[in-house]
């Protein structure tokens, strides 16, 4: 019968195992031990959450598609807006921060959908076809619902100034629905922010069309224009007075070869909801009078008249022409001009 030692030394010569060589570290004494107990140490680790295992790989961006609540509008993305990100990537060989993204089920043409990244998606989709054929997308693969996309996309996006008001605010409202049954003060505490806070970003997203026709980039509006253009809705008559005032600068934008400002416009609007009275000449009130013309249009704004003069402000956007202006100043001359 074979001894248990000679037994041993048989099998290390049929797995090809040099008898005489020093045993490996996982069967030397002690250091097996050490092996196993860090090995525990790591997945007790893992266990408790303290050390967090991510799935990192390199993919086709052909192979993925954005989520369809995604927070960008992944139609506005240019070679303009990406310009930083193409350069870094270009200059570093490769995309340093990974996308998140989650697996995509019962969907032959793609594998994954993007959560956060639809700027790096859409730089390294524009570097693979132009000239730079052998990047991949880098992604962080996640097991995510909908509403924990939401808030980690939202998180990663909030301090973005890439990520305008309006595209904020849109995801928002979409949101409100979606995940917290439009309870405003659940999803409030769930993004971690104030009412008031969130207030501001719905009342934008809930501009109605009709009025934003009359901005030529509705991206441009902030939330801080929403203080100005929400009280011009109401009551009713007002606000068609807007939409008609919003559809005329409309056209006027379409003429225009750099877009009207975003303050010039909403200063037409609001003198569209409240068309100042016409008046030959203006009163010493001390309060503001505008001048308009046969048409109705707002020429000049007469901010105060007293012994010392009048102080004007033009209204060169608010729909009247150049000669109907220097009609107005003309009149004003012969009325206060000796």
């Amino acid at each position: 019968m074979m001894s248990k030692k000679n037994a041993n030394f048989a099998a290390d010569l049929v797995a090809g195992i040099d008898p005489g060589a020093q045993a490996p570290a996982a069967r030397r004494p002690g250091i097996g031990a050490s092996v196993l107990a860090g090995r525990e140490s790591r997945l007790a680790e893992l266990a408790t959450g303290s050390v967090v295992s991510r799935t990192h790989e390199l993919v086709d961006p052909a192979r993925c598609r954005m989520w369809v609540g995604h927070n960008r509008e992944y139609a506005l993305l240019n070679e303009e807006r990406c310009a930083d990100l193409i350069e870094s990537i270009k200059a570093q060989g490769k995309q340093e921060m990974p996308a998140i993204v989650r697996r995509v089920k019962d969907d032959p043409a793609f594998d994954f959908e993007v959560i956060c990244g639809a700027r790096r998606h859409w730089t390294i989709s524009w570097l693979r076809a132009h000239n730079y054929p052998d990047f991949r997308f880098l992604v962080d693969i996640r097991s995510l619902t909908d509403e924990e996309a939401f808030r980690l996309a939202d998180l990663e996006n909030r301090a973005r100034d890439d990520l305008t008001d309006l595209e904020r605010a849109r995801d928002y409202l979409r949101a409100l629905d979606a995940y917290y049954e439009g309870r405003q003060k659940v999803m409030a505490e769930r993004i971690n922010v104030t009412e008031s806070w969130l207030s501001r970003y719905l009342d934008l997203a809930r501009l109605p069309e009709e009025l934003m026709a009359a901005f030529a980039i509705p991206q441009d509006l902030r939330i801080k224009h929403v203080t100005a253009i929400k009280p011009l809705l109401k009551p009713e008559d007002r606000r068609q007075r807007v939409f008609s005032e919003a559809t005329r600068l409309a056209e006027v934008q379409a003429e225009r070869a750099a877009p009207m400002p975003v303050p010039d416009v909403i200063r037409a609007l609001a003198l569209a909801a409240d068309p100042p009275k016409r008046s030959g000449s203006p009163k010493k009130s001390g309060k503001p009078e505008t001048i308009v013309s046969e048409g109705g249009k707002p020429l000049l704004k007469v901010e105060a008249v007293d012994r010392k003069g009048l102080k004007l402000t033009l209204l060169p956007h608010a729909g009247g022409t150049r000669a109907e202006a220097e009609a107005a100043l003309k009149d004003l001359l012969d009325q206060h001009w000796s």
